[in-house]
Order: C-alpha cells, then sequence, then structure tokens
C-alpha cells in the first residue's frame, strides 16, 4: 500500500481589524459627501421616504372678512370728522368778531341801520326814550349799572343798563314771569362773570334778549347755544370805550327817576 505525501500545511489566514472600527466590529461606512444636516437621497421634502405622512391640502376661503375693514372705515371717518372741525374751529377763531357775530343765527346787527337814536353815545340825565326793548344803544345816563356779573332780581333803568353796553357788557334779560328753572340756567351764565348783567324786563316779546352795543338776539330757551355764543363774541369786543370798567355802577333797581328841572 503506498502512502500519499502530505502537501504543504496550511496556514489560517489573518484578518487585519481597523482600529476605528471597534473589537470586531465593521468598518464604518465611508463618507459620500454629503453635508452634515443634510438629508440622505429620497428622504427629502420631494422623496418618497419610507413612513412619510401625506400632507393635508389647506383650503383657502375665497370670503372677504368684512368686519375689521367696516371698523376701519368708521375709525376713519371719525378722524376726518374731529380733523375738519379742529380746522373749522381754527379758522372761525381768527375771524373778526363781527363776522363771527354775523355767523349766529337771528341775531340783529343795529349798527348797520345807522339810527343816530341808536348810535348816540350822548349822556342825558332822566328817563330816554328808547327804538328797541331792551333798548340797545343811545343816549344814556352818566352813570353805568354795575355790571361784574350782577344778578337784579328786579327790572332795572334802561339808561344805566344802556351805559354798561357802552363799557362792553352783555346784557342778559328775560320776560318778568319765566319760569325759575330758565331763569337759574341764566343766572349760571352771569353770576360773579365781569362785565355782565342780567335782570328781568317788563313786556318783553321773547322769553330771553341778548343785548351788547348795537347787537341784540332773542330766544325762547335758556338751553339755546346761541346765548353762550353771543357771549363769547360780543362781550367786551363790543365795547365803544374800551378799557372802561364795569364796577363802582349803579346797583340799584326800578326805573329812573325824571331829571330835576333845568338840566
Amino acid at each position: 500500500m503506498s502512502m500519499s505525501t502530505p502537501g504543504p500545511e496550511r496556514v489560517p489566514s489573518t484578518v487585519k481589524v481597523d482600529k476605528t472600527s471597534g473589537q470586531g466590529k465593521p468598518p464604518a461606512a465611508k463618507s459620500t459627501g454629503a453635508k452634515p444636516g443634510s438629508r440622505p437621497p429620497g428622504k427629502g421634502p420631494q422623496g418618497k421616504g419610507k413612513g412619510r405622512k401625506p400632507v393635508t391640502p389647506v383650503k383657502v376661503s375665497g370670503g372677504r372678512n368684512w368686519g375689521p375693514i367696516a371698523v376701519a372705515g368708521v375709525v376713519v371717518l371719525i378722524a376726518v370728522g374731529i380733523i375738519g372741525y379742529g380746522v373749522f374751529a381754527s379758522v372761525k377763531g381768527t375771524q373778526p368778531w363781527q363776522d363771527r357775530a354775523a355767523g349766529i343765527e337771528g341775531i340783529v346787527n343795529y349798527r348797520e341801520k345807522k339810527d343816530p337814536a341808536i348810535d348816540s353815545q350822548e349822556h342825558k340825565e332822566g328817563p330816554q326814550t328808547y327804538v328797541t326793548n331792551p333798548p340797545v344803544g343811545g343816549a344814556h345816563n352818566s352813570v353805568w349799572q354795575n355790571c361784574m356779573g350782577d344778578v337784579y332780581p328786579e327790572p332795572i333803568a334802561n339808561e344805566h343798563a344802556v351805559h354798561s353796553l357802552e363799557h362792553g357788557a352783555v346784557w342778559v334779560t328775560y320776560k318778568q314771569g319765566l319760569a325759575a328753572d330758565q331763569v337759574a340756567k341764566l343766572q349760571e351764565k352771569v353770576e360773579g362773570r365781569d362785565f355782565m348783567l342780567m335782570s328781568p324786563v317788563a313786556n318783553l316779546d321773547k322769553n330771553i334778549s341778548l343785548q351788547a352795543w348795537g347787537y341784540q338776539l332773542k330766544l325762547d330757551n335758556a338751553d339755546d347755544g346761541r346765548i353762550d355764543e353771543f357771549i363769547k363774541d360780543l362781550r367786551l369786543n363790543a365795547s365803544l370805550e374800551p378799557g372802561a370798567a364795569c364796577s363802582s355802577g349803579n346797583t340799584t333797581t326800578g326805573p329812573l327817576q325824571a331829571a330835576a328841572p333845568g338840566n
């Protein structure tokens, strides 16, 4: 029996382990050149990644919400109105007082009539005859009626009151017997305010009558806003003797007594 010749001895091959792969672990996959933070191919927004949920389309309403638009429109209109009134008030405030007075509805400008009986500034003693009731000008007593916000409960002499108008006062008068609440409202506008006086008048054809020199406004109600306009525009402005006083005048009520003979 013949024996076979043994072949070369087989030596087990040696596997080199990379230091970075860990003991016995396969080396990490080589970089593909993708930048850090980038999505793998096929996983992006346009890819068909595994497990990606479908995006539900957002429906956009075609209707317009008019609520906020309406509110904005109202705000704009209010702003325009405020600005417009401010401009109007500013322009009106720069007008001459005569123009402002002329804008008061119902006011009568007796200066335009050029009536000597009204325009006269002569001082005369004793009772005088006047063109209007109450008078708005004309010859008058040398002593004025005190007009430092004085409220007289009884009629006063026209001749003293007209002299007060000449100094720039506004004379507020009312029909005798006017309701107490109406009288009280007028009194609030006069009492304690210089170059103002107030008294009842007999046989007045309206409930209320306001006088400045050469101007008159008659009204029915003490709540009428024109009262304040008249006072604002004519008090002191209508004076024929700017700087003249309203204090130290006559404070009595009742008609003026007839002048002594020879006066």
